[in-house]
């Protein structure tokens, strides 16, 4: 490092400068650091004096910006950086996406897009090698136009990078209101201890960026302590001196060809029309339709075995009952209160969404804790579909009824049944159930066997008027107890009718089951030889 130049200095030697290449250009690699592949690279301004050596950026970039000369310096840069492309191409060597610092100054000039545009014609280099960076600081008190020259620049096809994000005190309304497409982190939040506040910040920004489908580079990486907090929160692109400081172009044009390379992903692939910005936008339609005209929806994301709730519905809330309240749902883990046979049930469920890409359901059982109702178990019904995707995380959307009432009243049912029917097979009784919603009535064993009845009559009782099983001249008679079954006019009904064509006399016996509105729902009907005038 020589002389630190005054700034009459730097200015007097600003043209021979830009003429003779003392403002160069160096580059800086972008890695994926879960793959060490490069994914692009930065290019960053330096200059040199012939006489007194390197000058920091730090110095000589406010001169520049407060004589109104950043602007020729920047599109200095973008032209060097065209020529290494254009050389790289020509040389048959595959560059990697190469992105050139635009300052809020370039902004403040109408034509300066048009400007870059210009050179990227000129040397004949596919849009897609080419990023504007632009940063947060710069859409402080402009955001209309800074909106409008990113509008110009994404007509052109350019990707837009937002620089140094988190340094400024807007970071929010930036990500909420400017349509970049890649975010570059401030790594100053992680300076000292890795985690804590400044970990928390971060954590939440990448996920804010990841449900908008921006990609994050953590930017200022030096340790890979750093890098591997950054993947481990679901930022795996990092630029920094842990790979690389900037070098020279013929350096990078080594590291270029000595690494592989590989595309900048989007952080989540949403899948299908869903917009992501306006799912998340308060006001926006898809809001107000999963706020209020579906069931119970929760929307969750899936990351190898682990699971976490985003955002919930109140009919998600009411379905799961025990008096809860929104932010209990959100904080708690929801594998807490699944055993590991309906957790495994669930997860094999996630993976079929994943696969089929279409909805599947399944039926589990969790106990639920509440502060105020203490512990129940319940049993809901998902309907669950794959919505958004990346490498290693999935989002997912689900509807779900709480069917606690109706698998209790099932397994009551059916254990009422299980006795029944036991009983049946060692006396001499005929045992049958009639559903009362389709008119089937399904026989027991002996039924099938003695009296050739199939195993699902259908039309219950006219088949078997029509067989002669039940005799003409007690058909009406026989109609007339279905139709008060059916009407629920009678609990129990029971008389001794003459069953087949040789007319044995049975005690005939309905018992009829309601669900838990008083509707009839199955009639268990029984027949009882009788000998001497008793039953058997």
């Amino acid at each position: 490092m020589g002389k630190v130049m005054s700034e009459q200095e730097l200015l007097a030697c600003f043209d021979d400068a830009i003429a003779f290449g003392h403002i160069f250009v160096t580059y800086q690699p972008k890695i994926n650091h879960s793959t060490g592949r490069m994914i692009g690279a930065e290019a960053l301004m330096r200059w040199t004096h012939p006489v007194y050596g390197m000058q920091y950026p730090a110095d000589f970039i406010p001169v520049l910006e407060k004589n109104d000369l950043i602007y020729r310096a920047d599109l200095a840069v973008f032209e060097s950086v065209c020529s290494f492309l254009r050389k790289s191409l020509d040389e048959g060597l595959k560059p990697v996406p190469i992105s050139v610092n635009m300052s809020r100054y370039d902004i403040y000039r109408k034509n300066y897009v048009d400007e870059i545009e210009k050179l990227r014609i000129k040397y004949d280099i596919p849009v897609k090698y080419l990023h504007v960076e632009v940063t947060e600081t710069s859409a402080i008190g402009g955001m209309e136009l800074v909106s409008s020259v990113l509008k110009r620049l994404h007509e052109f096809g350019y990707v837009v990078e937002m620089d140094d994000f988190g340094s400024g005190y807007s970071s929010l309304n930036v990500l909420k209101d400017l349509a970049v497409d890649v975010i570059k982190l401030d790594m100053r939040f992680l300076s000292g201890n890795i985690g804590g506040r400044g970990g928390t910040i971060i954590s939440a920004i990448v996920q804010m960026a990841k449900w908008l489908g921006t990609p994050v580079i953590a930017e200022g990486v030096e340790t890979m302590e750093q890098a591997d907090y950054m993947k481990s929160i679901g930022c795996r692109y990092v630029q920094g001196y842990l790979y690389s400081k900037p070098v020279p172009a013929d350096e990078f044009r080594v590291k270029m060809e000595q690494l592989e390379h590989e595309p900048m992903k989007a952080a989540m692939d949403l899948l299908g029309k869903m917009d992501a910005g306006k799912f998340w936008d308060p006001t926006s339609m898809e809001t107000l339709i999963f706020n209020n005209f579906v069931g119970g929806a929760v929307i969750f994301t899936y990351q190898s075995g682990k699971a976490e709730i985003l955002r919930v519905n109140k009919k998600y809330v009411k379905e799961l009952g025990m008096n809860m309240i929104e932010q209990e749902i959100l904080d708690s883990d929801p594998w807490v209160g699944m055993d590991d046979e309906n957790r495994k049930k669930y997860e094999e469920t996630l993976l079929r969404a994943i696969d089929s890409g279409d909805e599947e359901v399944c039926e589990t059982w969790r106990t639920i804790c509440s502060k105020i109702c203490g512990e129940d178990m319940i049993c809901i019904r998902s309907f669950i579909r794959l919505i958004g995707r990346t490498e290693e995380q999935y989002l997912f959307y689900a509807m779900v009824q709480n069917i606690t009432a109706e698998k209790k009243r099932y397994d009551e049912l059916f254990e009422s049944e299980r006795r029944l029917r036991y009983g049946f097979e060692h006396a001499n009784v005929y045992a049958w159930e009639v559903d009362i919603a389709t008119r089937d009535m399904r026989p027991c064993f002996r039924c099938m066997r003695d009296l050739n009845v199939p195993p699902i009559v259908h039309n219950y009782p006219e088949p078997l008027i029509e067989s002669g099983v039940f005799p003409p001249d007690y058909a009406d008679m026989y109609r007339e107890w279905m139709r008060k079954i059916e009407h629920g006019e009678v609990d129990q009904i029971e008389g001794i009718i003459p069953l087949t064509v040789g007319r044995i006399p049975f005690h005939v016996r309905y018992t009829l089951e309601r669900d838990e509105n008083g509707k009839p729902l199955k009639a268990f009907g029984s027949a009882t030889l009788v000998v001497d005038g008793e039953d058997k």
